[in-house]
């Protein structure tokens, strides 16, 4: 009974949280949420096949790092729902340009690939996306519930 009891109260103080930050560390593959200064939320993530370095072109398998948002949810996609990353942003765009490179784009955090969802136990142990963050479709829904549009994403190595 006293183990019902906590599970309920962290999972209540989970839907008063007001997430406004999240914190993704590619080298530990790790994302954090946070309401302030406090982690509400620690999820596992893996990446793109060359998760190492700031994404500079389309193509490369890498995921961006620095500060950007989080600016809109995707329900219809080929992967288990979405929220799309604001890569690429001015700069991004200005230093593929100079190097005659596409900056590439369409950078999410999202579950599975659709219909392959049981397999997250086993995708979930190394990086296979494009250049994604990827969740297991239950962390999904949580992180969807979590994370309003608008939030801040800061992506460090």
């Amino acid at each position: 009974m006293k183990y019902i009891a906590l599970f309920i109260i962290f999972f209540s103080s989970l839907s008063y949280a007001e997430v406004n930050l999240v914190k993704v560390d590619k080298s530990e593959n790790k994302m954090y949420l946070y309401d302030g200064d406090e982690i509400v939320k620690e999820y596992h993530v893996v990446f793109g096949a060359n998760p190492k370095g700031h994404k500079q072109q389309e193509g490369d398998e890498r995921t961006p790092e620095g500060m950007y948002t989080l600016d809109y949810k995707k329900e219809d996609s080929s992967f288990y729902r979405s929220m799309h990353v604001s890569y690429p942003n001015e700069i991004d765009k200005e230093n593929a340009m100079k190097r005659g490179v596409s900056p590439g784009g369409f950078i999410m955090v999202h579950g599975q690939k659709n219909w392959l969802g049981w397999l997250a136990p086993i995708m979930q142990n190394f990086n296979w996306t494009d250049g994604c963050i990827a969740l297991t479709n239950s962390e999904m829904d949580e992180f969807m519930e979590l994370v309003k549009v608008g939030t801040r994403i800061n992506i460090e190595w």
